[in-house]
């Protein structure tokens, strides 16, 4: 299941996709969002830039990732990261718990 239907399946509104780091750059500077939630890898490309941009917003964010989430750098090693696959539960427990702790 794609994550945009996982989301709409518990009650989230999907305000941006990307599939590309320069495009999602753009949609975290001129889009109004809660939660980010950025796959480790797109197309190739780390998405570093793209967490960078959601911090500058002061937005929370979760990795979602295929590979370990230790892959990631230390200045997102307070993160929250799921592993792929995952169920809709975990999906959902974890976006609540990160808007919490954000509030």
């Amino acid at each position: 299941m794609m994550i945009a239907d996982m989301l709409q399946e518990l009650g989230h509104r999907v305000a941006a996709e990307a599939d590309r780091v320069d495009g999602a750059v753009e949609l975290v500077q001129k889009t109004y969002f809660d939660l980010a939630i950025l796959n480790l890898n797109l197309h190739g490309e780390p998405v570093f830039p793209v967490a960078e941009a959601v911090k500058a917003r002061n937005r929370p964010f979760i990795f979602v990732t295929g590979y370990n989430a230790s892959m990631l750098p230390a200045q997102f090693s307070d993160r929250p990261a799921l592993q792929k696959p995952f169920q809709l539960e975990t999906l959902g427990k974890l976006i609540e718990a990160t808007l919490k702790s954000h509030r």
